[in-house]
């Protein structure tokens, strides 16, 4: 019973940080917002029009951290129990909080 969580709490382990890996922005995205594309012979200067900033809502970021803090404590809760869903929750929710000041702000 034990390897049985052991292996389930590994898993989702690796599944969510895999999560937080794909859903990072790309390292080119970057670069075309500063004015210029380039492309493989020169650099093009490309005219931006300045939006308002997007910002993410109160209520977007409290489920961001709140679904990181259940996750970590569901996965802490399979391998050690209630002491490890606590330790768990704290580690996903200080994720969670990293994460959403990371990705807050937009252009």
């Amino acid at each position: 019973m034990r390897r049985v969580r052991r292996f389930t709490a590994g898993l989702l382990t690796a599944l969510f940080a895999a999560l937080l890996l794909v859903s990072a922005p790309p390292a080119s995205a970057a670069a075309s917002r500063h004015g210029r594309h380039r492309s493989a012979s020169s650099a093009v200067y490309v005219r931006h029009h300045h939006h308002r900033r997007h910002r993410r809502s109160k209520k977007k970021s409290a489920l961001i951290i709140g679904s990181s803090a259940a996750t970590g404590a569901a996965i802490g809760g399979l391998a050690k129990g209630k002491k490890g869903a606590g330790i768990g929750a704290l580690a996903g929710g200080t994720a969670g909080v990293i994460y959403d000041q990371k990705t807050r702000i937009k252009h």
